[in-house]
């Protein structure tokens, strides 16, 4: 499954709507997206959701779509 993980860079400060990035990575679960993410990274995740049918097509059709390896 893609997941799209919406993160901030840095634990320290407060997270900001404006500085808040996004990522796609394929895992198994949220739970496992999440363990990439934190294991690889050391971001801090703000939000985690699914994508699939309609949402992944509108998601692939972004110019930003990419899929993140670790």
């Amino acid at each position: 499954m893609i997941y799209k993980v919406l993160y901030q860079q840095d634990k320290v400060r407060n997270p900001k709507r404006e500085t808040t990035k996004t990522l796609y990575l394929e895992a198994d679960s949220a739970v496992a997206a999440r363990a990439k993410v934190e294991a690889n990274t050391e971001y801090n995740i703000e939000f985690i959701q699914e994508l699939s049918g309609h949402f992944l097509e509108f998601e692939q059709k972004s110019e930003d779509f990419k899929l993140t390896e670790f």
